[in-house]
């Protein structure tokens, strides 16, 4: 309540001015906890389109305490539906192979050189959409596009005052020939 009251008075009583602010600091946050160890945590489950899709998704804090909060839970099912709904790979960037990475990128030059645009300028249209579509972090979240997933935990995590880390998911649609399973390296390093 008092952080509200803080970013109101500098922001000027400008509400807009106010959120961005509180965001911000939520990120900053996150930043100075993002060393610490998520040993503790859940697993959410979701299911989608008449149960043709599902998800399992394993997020990790830092306490058993936090773990069993609304707003932690929140979080698991908001994730777990973003994974139906956008399909990630991976779950950050750095663990993208370089097979996936080359055939997103040729997708994506392919696709801005049919807009007309310069071999440069495709290049670069193709780098940088490459990590929205495939690393679950890079994604904007779908029910707030205006924020990526992992801004969506940093304010989480400046909320609840604790490390969170997305360690894995399984992704499964009826039909497909295959699941998308990701582990997070990273994850796997620190718990």
């Amino acid at each position: 309540m008092m952080d509200c009251k803080h970013a109101l008075t500098e922001a000027k009583g400008d509400l807009e001015q106010a959120m961005v602010l509180l965001r911000k600091k939520g990120i900053a946050t996150a930043a100075k906890k993002a060393a610490r160890i998520t040993s503790e945590g859940s697993v959410a489950s979701y299911i989608h389109a008449g149960g043709k899709i599902g998800v399992l998704v394993e997020v990790n804090c830092e306490s058993d305490f936090v773990a069993r909060t609304d707003d932690f839970k929140d979080l698991l099912k908001d994730i777990a539906m973003h994974i139906a709904a956008a399909d990630p790979k991976f779950v950050r960037r750095e663990e993208v192979n370089l097979s996936a990475y080359e055939k997103e990128k040729q997708t994506y030059r392919a696709q801005a050189a049919l807009t007309g645009k310069s071999p440069e300028e495709a290049e670069k249209i193709a780098e940088t959409k490459i990590y929205e579509e495939v690393s679950l972090l890079d994604q904007p979240f779908v029910k707030e596009p205006g924020i990526t997933v992992s801004q969506l935990i940093a304010s989480k995590i400046g909320k609840l005052g604790e490390n969170i880390s997305v360690r894995r998911f399984a992704r499964f649609k009826v039909g497909d020939v295959g699941e998308t399973v990701a582990i997070s390296k990273a994850a796997q390093t620190t718990s």
